[in-house]
């Protein structure tokens, strides 16, 4: 149904409320508003805060796909409010819940705490020593070593992969794709000189052999931006399986 304005849609959105301090269990209300050519939901859902009903709760920060607050279920697929046009999803009604498998805090908000704690884990961070950083000179890398890092720098740790996975989901003590996608981007870092600390602490039980490899975590199955955490798993089991195979043969 088209409102007034020809290059607008009346769009009925289907928001998934729930405040654990008063609601029993979550439920879905009805909000219907005019859409222009170009509206993301994320500006959808502030417009029905601001016109009608200003207790909707949900998280976001830059508008631009980069900080990943916004990442919820979009007509049940994983996406960013701010990068989804309305319009674009060909459709009359727009169902908006919040990312499954985190306690929610209200309506489309959730608890990520636990998943930053699997973040900080692996050491997010380049870990170069003070004298490197000591100096004036740049820490080289060559354009052919920072394309070993191109797919997990661009992370944005929205949390919709490790929402995805059935061992995250399952498992409290699995790192999870987000942790290990980050872990791979500083184990292959050319500047980094602390891959086998990292590599220690993906070895674990609870890390990358815990991954059943499903493929719940990787492209459009669950990544907004399209990335593939599952094979940067497989290469930091192979990295393991290199390096225990060269222990090996020392002592040999």
């Amino acid at each position: 149904m088209s409102s007034n304005n020809k290059n607008s849609k009346k769009i009925k959105f289907r928001i998934q409320r729930f405040n654990p301090e008063k609601d029993s269990k979550p439920y879905f209300q009805e909000y219907t508003l005019d859409v222009k050519p170009g509206m993301t939901v994320l500006e959808a859902v502030l417009r029905i805060m601001e016109t009608q009903d200003g207790s909707i709760a949900m998280r976001y920060a830059c508008r631009a796909g980069i900080c990943g607050s916004d990442a919820i279920l979009i007509n049940g697929k994983y996406a960013l409010g701010c990068e989804t046009q309305v319009l674009h999803l060909n459709t009359d009604v727009v169902t908006l819940q919040p990312l499954p498998g985190y306690p929610i805090i209200k309506d489309l908000v959730v608890d990520m705490s636990g998943f930053f704690e699997k973040i900080y884990a692996v050491k997010p961070y380049l870990d170069v020593d003070e004298e490197q950083l000591s100096t004036d000179k740049e820490i080289y890398q060559s354009p052919k070593d920072r394309e070993k890092i191109d797919e997990p720098v661009r992370c944005i740790l929205c949390g919709a992969c490790a929402s995805a996975c059935p061992i995250y989901l399952t498992d409290k003590n699995y790192l999870g794709p987000a942790a290990l996608l980050k872990a791979a981007r500083f184990v292959y870092d050319s500047r980094d000189p602390s891959k086998n600390e990292r590599l220690d602490i993906v070895e674990s039980e609870d890390g990358v052999f815990r991954c059943h490899t499903v493929f719940a975590c990787t492209g459009d199955n669950s990544c907004p931006k399209n990335l593939n955490p599952t094979d940067a798993i497989q290469k930091l089991k192979r990295s393991i399986a290199v390096r225990r195979i060269k222990k090996l043969l020392r002592l040999a």
